[in-house]
């Protein structure tokens, strides 16, 4: 079969051409839009297609270079550390601390499911992980980082796999968020509040800070870029040095940009403690085109043919994955935020980001609140901890799976 390999600039070249076709069709195609699939997932996921039938047909088969995608990675992932401020999630209130707590919980359970049924198909249970909170909380972002981290470990077609779940999850996600708010709503009569919105109140940011903050110019832009090259290199040097950390007898891994992520969080909250601005908005610029890109570039470079032998058990551990989160958000999420229409809101919400990502969740929140009416507290307690901390907290807990894991297999004789 010929084969061809593309270097750095032709790879980012051809995953740029795609998220433009990624963008053509999400904004031309309602269910796209609707479930939020993002532009570079919707042009790579279509080439790792054609990509497929040429190897099946043994007409071609390509050969990329990633490092690029790797650098995107880690400067994407550096800049949720730099969302991480501490101080505002202080403020937030009680619901905010509670909300973020259920979301942990979560995030525990599609592992602890993930790892059981993986199991149970006599899989490494770290496999597992590429069904559970990795694709679902994380998103087609952290499927990208972590599938490569867990195919260095042997895990064949661990990438593919978690990004297939992350794909999953968008339009479950999607789907199921709206119909359970809806029964809720309609089940307990709930009507919309609007005079519970004393939570909004709580920026103590000065008119000028927050102008400085939201500028985006040449100046904040080199800014944000210095702060996140500047962390995303001492983070590479923290992460080897968690990886370097050995606990009986046995190395921790930690991926590559774990390290980065905390750093900017340090950074973050130093600077908020010393009252030093930072360009808010051009790091989460910077971020986006670095998802982009780095989704663009790991979407196409997929091995869609090494999910043939995988299928059978991920279309199990997926359905599993939609049974937990229906029943954990619909009794669970809105028992304990209050039973009334901000939960179910938020119960909506909680699908969208807890099997997808935070604009999921926002896309459900705007369906219900356009016929229901408000919800203000949903509004700001959602994107605070969807956006903000629980990528920061996934990223934590999946790290403490993959070195807890062959533990617990070797105890279960695996």
């Amino acid at each position: 079969m010929p084969a061809f390999t593309l270097d750095m600039f032709q790879t980012t070249g051809l995953a740029m051409l795609l998220f433009v076709l990624g963008r053509f069709l999400t904004t031309r195609i309602d269910f796209l839009r609707r479930c939020c699939i993002p532009a570079p997932v919707v042009g790579g996921l279509i080439f790792a297609i054609v990509h497929l039938a040429l190897y099946q047909g043994g007409i071609l088969q390509l050969t990329f270079d990633e490092s690029v995608k790797n650098f995107f990675m880690t400067l994407f992932f550096t800049s949720v550390g730099y969302t991480a401020c501490f101080r505002l999630l202080k403020r937030g209130g009680k619901k905010v601390f509670l909300f973020l707590a259920i979301a942990i919980i979560m995030v525990c359970l599609q592992n602890v499911l993930s790892s059981v049924l993986a199991a149970v198909f006599n899989w490494d249970m770290r496999m597992g992980l590429c069904t559970g909170s990795i694709p679902m909380v994380g998103g087609h972002g952290t499927a990208g980082s972590y599938g490569p981290e867990l195919e260095k470990l042997g895990l064949a077609g661990a990438e593919v796999l978690a990004i297939a779940a992350a794909t999953f999850g968008l339009v479950a996600g999607s789907l199921m968020g709206g119909p359970t708010a809806r029964s809720i709503i309609n089940k307990y009569g709930l009507i919309s509040d609007e005079s519970q919105d004393e939570i909004l109140e709580m920026n103590d940011e000065t008119p000028e800070q927050k102008e400085r903050a939201e500028r985006v110019n040449v100046e904040s832009f080199t800014n944000a870029a210095i702060l996140l090259i500047v962390a995303a290199g001492l983070g590479t040097v923290l992460t080897s040095v968690l990886n370097g950390i050995t606990i009986m007898g046995a190395k921790l891994t930690f991926p590559t940009y774990i390290g980065s992520m905390v750093i900017a969080a340090i950074i973050r909250n130093f600077c908020d403690a010393k009252h030093i601005v930072l360009p808010s908005r051009s790091i989460d610029i910077w971020g986006n085109v670095s998802l982009s890109i780095f989704l663009a570039v790991a979407l196409m470079t997929l091995k869609l043919w090494q999910l043939a032998d995988l299928a059978g058990p991920m279309i199990v551990m997926l359905a599993a994955q939609t049974l937990l989160m229906f029943f954990f958000a619909r009794y669970v999420v809105f028992n304990l935020m209050g039973r009334d229409y901000e939960a179910a809101v938020m119960t909506s919400a909680f699908c969208g980001f807890g099997m997808g990502a935070t604009p999921n969740a926002m896309a459900n929140m705007q369906v219900l609140t356009a016929q229901y009416g408000p919800a203000p507290q949903a509004y700001f307690i959602v994107p605070l901890v969807g956006s903000l901390f629980i990528d920061f907290f996934n990223g934590i807990i999946i790290t403490a799976f993959l070195n807890l894991l062959p533990y617990v297999q070797t105890l279960l004789g695996g």
